[in-house]
């Protein structure tokens, strides 16, 4: 494709990010109200996954998955760096359905979205207020035990510029607390593909790095495995350290 004009490329990547447009509002439509209608969080959370994959197969941006013998069988924490809107759809659609994503409370101000994330069990955490945040992560530490597992974006939000930005604690402290293994994931090709800028996305390929996971029974050294588990993310990210930069 990139021996075409610059017109042509132009042009076919309005029409891939209106068909990929099309696509993802369909799904999200069909996913949205059979989420609305099935009974259980986790058959939701079926529901969701098939849904997410459906609309990277059917837009052809399923991902290169590396190291999935990596994830646990048990219940595990999943970190993972955030680049795009498309993060959560990549997720959701590779990761076996008992992980529960928890996300920035700020989505609870879109109500179509917050009731859809309600229904599949997810968890929502405050960003700006300590104390608020506080209590945030020791209802899911309490919740931690049941068998199900977490996916954290720990960084919080993402921006247009590339790089790994700070991670909050706030995953590694339940990881630890509840000798969960804690499992170090990085996602590459959503920010090209649909960067912080864009409305819609362009072709691209997309990858998921699964690496090896820290088991947390013998360490209480949260900021140790914080930063232990940000390094190997940035490594395989092949892009700045923004705390570095900074």
């Amino acid at each position: 494709m990139s021996d075409l004009p610059n017109p042509l490329i132009r042009l076919s990547h309005s029409i891939y990010g209106l068909w990929y447009g099309a696509v993802f509002g369909l799904m999200s439509l069909t996913t949205l109200g059979l989420v609305a209608l099935a009974p259980g969080p986790m058959r939701r959370r079926r529901i969701v996954k098939a849904g997410a994959g459906l609309i990277l197969r059917l837009t052809g941006t399923w991902p290169e998955i590396k190291g999935l013998e990596h994830l646990p069988e048990r219940a595990a924490v999943v970190v993972a760096n955030h680049s795009s809107y498309l993060d959560a759809i990549l997720l959701a659609a590779v990761l076996p359905h008992r992980y529960r994503f928890v996300i920035k409370r700020e989505v609870t101000r879109v109500p179509v979205l917050h009731f859809f994330l309600q229904r599949t069990g997810a968890h929502f955490v405050e960003r700006f207020d300590t104390h608020r945040s506080a209590r945030d992560a020791r209802r899911i530490y309490q919740t931690a035990g049941n068998g199900d597992s977490l996916a954290f974006f720990p960084e919080g939000t993402f921006t247009k510029e590339p790089g790994l930005g700070h991670f909050h604690n706030g995953a590694f402290t339940i990881a630890v607390r509840s000798n969960m293994p804690l499992v170090p994931l990085t996602i590459r090709g959503t920010r090209k593909m649909l960067p912080a800028n864009r409305w819609l996305p362009v072709p691209g390929r997309l990858e998921i790095i699964i690496n090896e996971a820290y088991e947390t029974a013998h360490t209480k050294d949260v900021r140790n495995l914080l930063e232990s588990c940000r390094e190997r993310i940035l490594q395989a990210l092949e892009e700045p350290d923004l705390i570095k930069k900074a």
